[in-house]
């Protein structure tokens, strides 16, 4: 099966195109141009949409803008072109990156998105409890590397490419997928308009 996958939840997008586990291309940009690199994607494999079976899309947690962005182009996609949709969560494509590894993606406003005891929780910094000598992955890891460091963690280079939930992992772990509206983002906390409200 060939499958579209990408991520927009974070700072960094990533857009990939795998035929049955088999990495066919894969780019990191930016949010805007999730779609020009999928078109890219299938004319450098010589494929066309109409030969998708597949959308993988990251569903968070991360910035709200850039989930939601995820979400609509996927099932934008998946109107046009008749195609299932199977939400991923970012967290869970940063772990596939770096097995072993704890995925930390910023969640602005001092906090970071991690996963506690199998849950996906929103913490400040100086409250995530780290493992002495494990590893952390992700821009949150990045941005607090100075807090885990200090606590003992080990966080890679910025520059690596495990702080990049990169799209081919998306792929993996699809699964079959379903319809399109039914792919729930995972936001952790309400969006700043709706506290604005309150």
């Amino acid at each position: 099966m060939l499958t579209l996958a990408f991520d927009t939840a974070t700072g960094t997008a990533t857009t990939a195109l795998v035929r049955d586990g088999d990495v066919l291309g894969e780019r990191i940009g930016r949010a805007s141009e999730v779609l020009a690199e999928a078109d890219e994607l299938l004319r450098a494999a010589g494929l066309a949409s109409g030969d998708l079976g597949l959308l993988a899309v990251g569903v968070g947690p991360g910035s709200f803008t850039g989930v939601r962005i995820g979400l609509a182009t996927a099932r934008g996609l998946a109107l046009a072109l008749d195609l299932p949709v199977a939400g991923v969560s970012t967290l869970d494509a940063l772990a596939a990156g770096s097995p072993g590894a704890t995925p930390v993606v910023d969640a602005k406003r001092g906090e970071i998105f991690t996963v506690v005891s199998g849950h996906v929780r929103c913490l400040a910094p100086d409250v995530f409890e780290v493992d002495r000598g494990g590893t952390y992955v992700g821009d949150g890891a990045v941005r607090y590397r100075a807090t885990i460091e200090a606590a003992g963690g080990v966080v890679p280079p910025d520059d690596s490419d495990l702080h990049v939930p990169r799209a081919r992992f998306h792929a993996v772990l699809a699964g079959e997928g379903g319809p399109a509206e039914l792919v729930e983002p995972v936001y952790v906390r309400a969006p700043d308009a709706e506290k604005a409200l309150a």
